[in-house]
């Protein structure tokens, strides 16, 4: 079972229809996530030696070795699944859970830091590169890229502690991945398509995507990809959210050199670095979405898939989507799915994230109704918590004014988890292995 307190959260519902309703919206994060398990989605492509397809079908035994890289949170069920499906000559994926395993001789497996990258990260992605120098135009490498990848896979071109500051601010202003992504590519030697310059062998990358509408530029910080981004644009996202005063000296000098053109931009389109690379999107938010619609067509309700591209303050979203299905023409036994990242600028000091923070915006909207308000990070990691995600419903609100919680001051505080912990509706998943970004589901 995904969920670690599962009879709990079902428990928690105030009558046995509110309790089946709490098991179906479960199921149907259940089969979001069996959807984009890595292992199962890669498993798919390869029919013996080939990669199929729909556009095409690929003959990997043509090339003299096959070598596999790999960097993210789905990174070791991908690699496992390659491993099975063909010979690996030799082999390196960077992964942040400290449990993952992979049965194979040739193939090492690294623990680097999420959300900041370490000095684990960074040996990991020298072994990464020492590996790909090493292979020739006659080899193939399969590059296995998920969500994570950014913070794992890291050369920067700056003090490690002065990228980890500026992330960190970043990630509290309210930033969004894409924004974030752009000042990574800058900061770093192999992000921003770099990293096709490092090896003269094909590269095929099998991706799954953590970024709204799949833009393979942003995924990982884009390092196989031409960069539309510039220094130009770092400077300007840097001061658009007032940290430019805020970071180091060194890299405001990096930044200010990269616009003079004294240092390399990253790669952009034509470069003929890209002639030997090819990209492939394998698993998204839309495909784990699809699989909870269809989940809640099974189980007897009217599925509605509202959008996979969900961005915006979490806590403004959640009013937001309870305000739209109010003015839906369904009105009754409707599961409302969607997907996306929303974002959440930090202003308190509590524990929680942005799953968290949009279910709690919505439990005063739903108090005394008949409607049930999930909202789930697929990687089982919501913000700077232990949880997944939470759940709220039309009992909730009262139930935490017994215990004298008010939800707009834990709000306030940037403090979901606290809220949602003290009624015991919070997700605990641990690692999920995946990672498509977060699903929200609204029963009605």
């Amino acid at each position: 079972m995904l969920f670690k307190n599962y009879d709990e959260l079902v428990s928690n519902g105030s009558n046995p229809t509110l309790q089946q309703k709490r098991r179906d919206i479960l199921e149907m994060f259940c089969a979001a996530i069996d959807a984009v398990r890595p292992y199962r989605v890669i498993k798919d492509l390869f029919h013996g030696p080939q990669l199929v397809f729909p556009s095409e079908t690929i003959d990997l035994s043509s090339f003299d070795h096959l070598y596999l890289v790999g960097f993210g949170k789905a990174s070791v069920g991908m690699a496992q699944a390659v491993c099975n499906a063909v010979t690996i000559t030799k082999g390196v994926v960077i992964t942040n859970d400290p449990s993952a395993k992979i049965t194979h001789d040739s193939l090492e497996v690294v623990i680097g830091g999420h959300p900041l990258p370490n000095e684990d990260s960074i040996s990991g992605t020298e072994k990464i590169l020492d590996l790909l120098r090493q292979c020739t135009k006659n080899d193939c490498v399969i590059l296995l890229i998920s969500g994570g990848g950014s913070s794992l896979f890291c050369k920067p071109r700056v003090p490690l502690a002065d990228l980890q500051k500026t992330i960190t601010l970043l990630l509290r202003s309210g930033a969004t991945i894409t924004e974030l992504n752009t000042i990574r590519k800058h900061l770093s030697l192999v992000k921003g398509g770099q990293l096709a310059q490092q090896t003269d062998a094909v590269i095929f990358s099998l991706i799954i995507s953590d970024v709204v509408h799949d833009p393979i530029s942003s995924i990982a910080s884009g390092p196989t990809s031409p960069d539309p981004t510039t220094f130009s644009d770092v400077k300007e996202i840097l001061h658009r959210y007032k940290i430019w005063e805020k970071i180091s000296p060194v890299i405001r000098t990096i930044i200010e050199e990269g616009i003079a053109s004294h240092i390399s931009e990253t790669l952009k389109e034509g470069d003929p670095a890209f002639d030997k690379v090819f990209n492939f999107i394998v698993a998204n938010n839309e495909r784990a979405c699809h699989a909870a619609v269809m989940k809640a067509i099974e189980l007897g309700y009217e599925g509605k898939l509202i959008t996979t591209s969900l961005t915006g303050e979490a806590k403004v979203l959640g009013r937001y989507l309870i305000n739209r299905i109010d003015t839906s023409l369904t009105k009754e036994h409707a599961a409302f799915i969607s997907g996306g990242e929303p974002t959440v600028t930090v202003r308190g000091n509590g524990l929680g994230g942005r799953n968290q923070e949009f279910v709690l915006s919505c439990v005063e909207e739903i108090a005394g109704r008949d409607i049930i308000v999930a909202s789930f990070a697929t990687d089982g990691i919501d913000g700077n918590s232990d949880a997944a995600g939470a759940l709220a419903d039309g009992f909730t609100f009262g139930r935490g004014q017994k215990k004298h919680l008010i939800p707009s001051r834990f709000l306030k505080e940037n403090n979901s988890y606290a809220f949602f912990h003290a009624v015991q509706d919070t997700f605990y998943t641990g690692s999920t292995g995946t990672n498509v970004m977060d699903i929200q589901i609204i029963l009605q």
